[in-house]
C-alpha cells in the first residue's frame, strides 16, 4: 500500500551525494574527515563581522548579515523565523508539515517559490544574496542547483550541518546550527537564548520520565513490502531515547532504511511513531494499515493502538526537533504527564 515516497529516496541519495563530496574534500585538502563535516563559524574576537562559515566543506566569509534570503524546505525557514528573521526572507519552498502555531502568521508572509524544489532560476528571479537548504536535495547537481552554480551567480549558500556527512546526528547539531546561523546574521544573543530555551524544554520532557525502564519504539515513516524507519545514525533515535525510549532499530546503521516485517514483529514495540508528512499516506492511512496486518496482530504497540504522531520536520536538525521530545515523552509515558 505504501512505499517511500520519491522524495524520501531523493533525500536519501542527495545525502549520500553530499556526504561523498566532502569525503573527496577532505582527502584533496589532507585534512581530517571531521573538520571537512563540522560547519564552523570564526570572527573577530568571538563576534560581529566579518564572519566565515565552514560549511559542509564550503567556506563562506559574511561581511555583513544577508538581507535577501530563500530557504528551501521548511526546517530552515522555521528556524531562521524563530530567531526574528522574518524581515531577511524573500522566499520560501517546499513545506513538509503544519508550521508551527506560534510562527505560521510570519510563514505565510513570505511568498512560496514552490510546493517542491524549486528551479535555479526561480530561486534567482527573487533576488537572493543567500540561499538556505534543508535536505541536500536543496543544491542538486543534476536538478542545475548545485552550491557552485550559486556561487557563480553571486549567492551565498548554507547547508543544514545534518547534510554534511557526519556519521550520527544528535540534538547537539540542532543547537550548533542554530548559534551558526545567529552568527552568519550577527544575532548570536537571539540564538544564545533561543537554544536555551529549546534545552529547557528538552529538560522538563527528560525528566518527567527519567528513572523509568525505557520503553522500545519502531519509527515508521512508509513501507508496505517492508517497513522503511529510523536508524541509529538519525536524530529520531536520540529524540526516543530523550523521551524515555529506545529505538528498536537503533542498531541499524544509517540515517534511514528498510527493515522486514518479521524483524518488527521480533523487536516487539510497545510504541509506533509514526512520521507525518505529505506524500506518503495520511497518517489515518498509516494507522489503518499497520492494524490489518495479520502477522502485527500480537505487536503490543498494534495490540493496544499506541501510537505517537510526529511531523518529519520535527524529526530533523531544527526547532522543531526539542518539541518532539516532549511529543514522544508524552506518548511513551503519559502517565507521567498526569
Amino acid at each position: 500500500m505504501f512505499t517511500p515516497a520519491r522524495r524520501r529516496r531523493a533525500l536519501r541519495a542527495a545525502a549520500t551525494a553530499v556526504a561523498l563530496s566532502a569525503a573527496l574534500l577532505t582527502a584533496g585538502c589532507g585534512a581530517s574527515q571531521d573538520a571537512a563535516q563540522d560547519t564552523k563559524a570564526t570572527s573577530p574576537s568571538g563576534g560581529g563581522f566579518p564572519v566565515t562559515i565552514d560549511n559542509c566543506g564550503v567556506k563562506t566569509t559574511y561581511d555583513k548579515a544577508p538581507a535577501r534570503v530563500v530557504t528551501i524546505h521548511q526546517h530552515p525557514a522555521e528556524l531562521m523565523l524563530a530567531l526574528g528573521l522574518k524581515d531577511r526572507m524573500v522566499g520560501t519552498a517546499f513545506p513538509d508539515s503544519a508550521v508551527l502555531p506560534e510562527l505560521r502568521k510570519d510563514y505565510e508572509s513570505i511568498p512560496e517559490l514552490a510546493e517542491r524544489e524549486p528551479s535555479f532560476e526561480t530561486v534567482l528571479d527573487a533576488e537572493p544574496d543567500l540561499v538556505y537548504g534543508g535536505y541536500g536535495s536543496a543544491f542538486d547537481e543534476k536538478a542545475g542547483r548545485s552550491r557552485k552554480a550559486f556561487r557563480d551567480a553571486g549567492v551565498d549558500t548554507h547547508l543544514n550541518r545534518e547534510y554534511c556527512g557526519k556519521k550520527r546526528v544528535t540534538m547537539e547539531d540542532t543547537y550548533e546550527e542554530i548559534r551558526t546561523v545567529g552568527a552568519i546574521f550577527g544575532v548570536s544573543d537571539r540564538a544564545d537564548k533561543l537554544v536555551s530555551d529549546l534545552r529547557a524544554r528538552v529538560a522538563k520532557a527528560s525528566t518527567a520520565v527519567e528513572g523509568e525502564p525505557p520503553v522500545p519504539v519502531f519509527v515508521y515513516d512508509s513501507g508496505d513490502k517492508a517497513a522503511f524507519t529510523a536508524g541509529g545514525k538519525s536524530l529520531g533515535t536520540e529524540l526516543i531515547r530523550l523521551a524515555g525510549g529506545t529505538n528498536v532499530f537503533a542498531d541499524l546503521d544509517d540515517v534511514f532504511g528498510d527493515v522486514s516485517w518479521e524483524q518488527v514483529v521480533e523487536r516487539r514495540p510497545e510504541v509506533v511513531a509514526i512520521y507525518d508528512y505529505a506524500g506518503a499516506g495520511s497518517v489515518e492511512q498509516k494507522k489503518e494499515f499497520l492494524l490489518a496486518q495479520p502477522a502485527l496482530k500480537d505487536v503490543p504497540a498494534i495490540r493496544n493502538k499506541r501510537f505517537v504522531v510526529l511531523p518529519l520536520t520535527a524529526t530533523l536538525v531544527g526547532v522543531r526537533s526539542a518539541y518532539a521530545v516532549d511529543d514522544l515523552a508524552r506518548g511513551i509515558r503519559p502517565e507521567s504527564f498526569r
